[in-house]
């Protein structure tokens, strides 16, 4: 990403911004989607986040840190609207799936359900880390915590996703 366009977006350079989100719209919508698994529900997240992201951009004091500037305001809108909506429960129209996909979608569900039960700090960096790619100290700068306590947490994390699918599978 283009340090230039990130100084130009905190210039206040319209197209610089619009130029910077649409390298990022991809993964900011993938993120939310793995936080709210409901399409419409992600896409209010990520305007949220970009909305939120154009009026704080003369925060942003690292250029190199534009993405984990911007996906640390996705996490924490994930995680507020996901608290604020916490009693209500939606489900996706799954009768389109083929049947020879169906075994396939069951194990995903099942890790995906997992991760989803996770606390928040512990599926935080499950996602960021094995969904996202973010290394370790990305993660921590987005997180602003130290590297170990995000290893801390990756560990923990894993270890409760392996007993919780061990438990599904006997």
């Amino acid at each position: 990403m283009s340090s230039d366009l990130v100084k130009k977006a905190i210039r206040g350079n319209k197209k610089a911004f619009e130029k910077l989100i649409l390298l990022e719209k991809n993964k900011l919508y993938r993120m939310a989607y793995l936080y709210v698994k409901n399409e419409n529900d992600a896409l209010d997240i990520v305007q949220e986040t970009i909305y939120k992201a154009y009026l704080g951009i003369k925060n942003v004091k690292e250029t190199g840190y534009f993405s984990t500037w911007l996906t640390r305001i996705l996490i924490n809108t994930a995680i507020d609207f996901i608290r604020k909506n916490q009693n209500l429960i939606q489900f996706e129209d799954l009768e389109r799936i083929p049947i020879q996909d169906q075994y396939l979608l069951e194990e995903s569900m099942d890790l995906l359900d997992a991760v989803t039960n996770l606390e928040e700090r512990y599926k935080t960096v499950i996602l960021l880390r094995y969904y996202n790619d973010f290394s370790l100290k990305e993660i921590a700068n987005m997180l602003d915590c130290p590297e170990g306590t995000v290893k801390s947490n990756l560990h923990r994390a894993i270890n409760h996703l392996k007993s919780v699918l061990k438990r599904e599978c006997i």
